[in-house]
């Protein structure tokens, strides 16, 4: 390995952490705002509903989910439609840390918290009170078009752990 791509490996491990950082700080505002729909079949009917409020989609699996047909053909379709409608896509490799940043805001004594929901898909849409305007998404929709430019359709990124 040479210096130069050494250099380059580390700038793009150091790229990856500044847009995880980027997304948790999206998830936080979006979660505190409510503007975030989770689950394959409900983003599936936003989408068909109000595909020009999504700013943001996300699909999270890991290793076990990737050997499931089903949900990879429920990704390639919502894929293609976020392509179709220009909606900013990402891959997250580590459901588990999204989990956990989803579910902070989830009531512990609540009916819903003892069924854990479906988070291989969540859509940011804008919220209805003003669009978004927040420089943590304008990062993460220029990494996105970066990736595109550089043939990565959707980028695969991780979250940083707490």
């Amino acid at each position: 390995m040479t210096l130069e791509e050494f250099s380059a490996g580390e700038q793009k491990t150091e790229r990856m952490d500044t847009v995880g950082d980027a997304l948790q700080k999206v998830l936080s505002k979006a979660l505190s705002q409510r503007s975030l729909t989770v689950g394959v079949y409900e983003a599936a009917k936003l989408l068909n509903v109000d595909p020009d409020n999504v700013v943001l989609c996300l699909l999270a699996a890991d290793e076990d989910d990737d050997r499931d047909v089903a949900l990879q053909i429920h990704f390639t379709l919502i894929q293609a439609f976020c392509c179709e409608n220009d909606i900013d896509i990402l891959r997250v490799s580590n459901p588990g840390r999204l989990a956990e940043l989803l579910l902070l805001g989830a009531d512990p004594g609540s009916e819903g918290a003892a069924q854990t929901p479906d988070l291989h898909c969540v859509l940011v849409t804008n919220p209805h009170t003003s669009p978004w305007k927040d420089p943590a998404l304008s990062q993460l929709v220029c990494f996105c078009r970066e990736s595109r430019y550089m043939d990565q359709w959707v980028p695969v990124i991780n979250l940083p752990e707490r």
